[in-house]
C-alpha cells in the first residue's frame, strides 16, 4: 500500500487537476459508470460530525472511502477543522492499495466542483462573484473560480466579518477588487457561492438577482442550512448527486416543506456530458446543491497516488 501523506498532496494535485478529475467524476455517474455509497454520517457532540463516504467507479477502477468530518474546535489547535483520510482499494480482490491525506483533496475538490457548475451554468456575461463565508475553503473557492470566468470584482459576507480580510488577501492576489458587504448587496452578484457550516439559513431570495447562478458548498448534513426554502424552490437545481440532495444537501429543506420534488432535481453530470442542455434562459436562477460526494475524493486521491508512483514520493507499506 502506498502511503501519501498529506505534506505531499499539494505538489501532486493542482486546482486544474482537480477540475478535471471531478468533471470526469460526474460524467462517470451520468453514464451509470460510477456510484456512491450511502453516507455515514454521525454527530458526536459539540459541533463535531465524523462519517464515512465511499462509492464505485467501475470505469476508472476506484474503489475506497474517505473516514473523517468537521471538528470546529480544531482552529484553536493551529489545525484545519476539516480532517480527513482517503483509503483506496483494487476493486478486483479488495487488496488495499494507497492511504492519502485528504483535508486538501477535500478542499480542491469542493472548489472544483463548485467552480464546474458555474462554467456551465452562470450566465456567460457573468462579471461580479459573491462568497457568504470566509473559513478555511472560501479562499480555495475564490481560487476555483476565478479559473473559469473573467471576474471583475468580488464581494463577501460572514457572520463574523473580521475573517473577511483573509478572503480579500486571496482576491488581492487574483488581482481581483474586494469588498466586504452586507447580505443585502449580494443582488449585486452574478454568481453567488455559499461555503459555511451554518444551521440556519443567511441568503434570503431577495438577496439574488434574476439571472444569477448559486453554489451552495456548505450543507452536506441534516439539520445545516445556507438558502432560505423558497429561493431553492424557486430555481432551477443540479446537484452531484440527488439520494444527497434531498436527505443532507441544500435541497433537503425545500424538500421537506414540500416546496420542490426530488425529481424536478438534474444531476450536474447530466449537462457535463450534454444529456441536459443547463441554463434555459439568462433571467432563470440555477442553483447547485453541491453535497460532496465520495467519488469526488477517490478521483482526487487517485490523482495524487498516481504521481506519487510516478515522482517516487510517499511510503510503501505491507498489510
Amino acid at each position: 500500500m502506498l502511503v501519501v501523506p498529506e505534506a505531499l498532496v499539494a505538489g501532486l494535485v493542482s486546482e486544474a487537476d482537480a477540475l478535471e478529475a471531478v468533471r470526469g467524476c460526474f460524467a462517470a455517474m451520468a453514464r451509470n459508470e460510477a456510484r456512491n455509497f450511502p453516507v455515514v454520517r454521525e454527530a458526536l457532540g459539540e459541533g463535531r460530525q465524523y462519517g464515512f463516504k465511499s462509492g464505485l467507479d467501475t470505469a476508472g477502477g476506484m474503489l475506497g472511502v474517505k473516514a473523517g468530518g468537521y471538528f470546529p474546535g480544531n482552529a484553536g489547535r493551529g489545525i484545519t477543522n476539516h480532517q480527513s483520510v482517503v483509503y483506496l482499494f483494487d476493486p478486483e480482490s479488495g487488496r488495499p492499495t494507497a492511504m492519502v491525506g485528504g483535508n486538501l483533496l477535500t478542499a480542491l475538490r469542493t472548489a472544483a466542483a463548485s467552480a464546474l457548475s458555474i462554467d456551465l451554468l452562470a450566465r456567460k456575461d457573468a462579471r461580479v462573484l459573491g462568497i457568504v463565508g470566509a473559513g478555511h475553503q472560501a479562499g480555495f473557492q475564490l481560487r476555483a473560480a476565478a479559473k473559469v470566468r473573467a471576474w471583475e470584482r468580488v464581494i463577501a459576507w460572514n457572520l463574523h466579518p473580521e475573517m473577511l480580510p483573509k478572503l480579500g488577501a486571496v482576491a488581492a492576489e487574483l488581482g481581483l477588487p474586494f469588498e466586504a458587504v452586507p447580505l443585502e448587496r449580494m443582488v449585486e452578484a452574478d454568481a453567488i457561492i455559499t461555503i459555511t457550516s451554518s444551521p440556519a439559513a443567511s441568503l434570503m431570495a431577495r438577496h439574488v438577482k434574476a439571472g444569477a447562478h448559486l453554489a451552495c458548498m456548505g450543507t452536506d448534513t441534516k439539520g445545516k442550512q445556507e438558502v432560505e426554502p423558497a429561493l431553492v424552490a424557486a430555481a432551477t437545481v443540479f446537484t452531484d448527486e440527488v439520494a444527497q440532495s434531498v436527505t443532507i444537501g441544500e435541497a433537503q429543506h425545500a424538500v421537506g416543506a414540500g416546496l420542490l420534488d426530488a425529481t424536478a432535481i438534474t444531476p450536474l453530470g447530466e449537462v457535463v456530458t450534454g444529456a441536459h442542455r443547463g441554463r434555459a434562459s439568462d433571467a432563470e436562477i440555477t442553483l447547485f446543491d453541491g453535497t460532496g460526494v465520495g467519488l469526488q475524493d477517490l478521483a482526487v486521491a487517485g490523482m495524487a497516488v498516481k504521481r506519487a508512483a510516478e515522482r517516487g514520493l510517499g511510503a510503501v507499506v505491507e498489510v
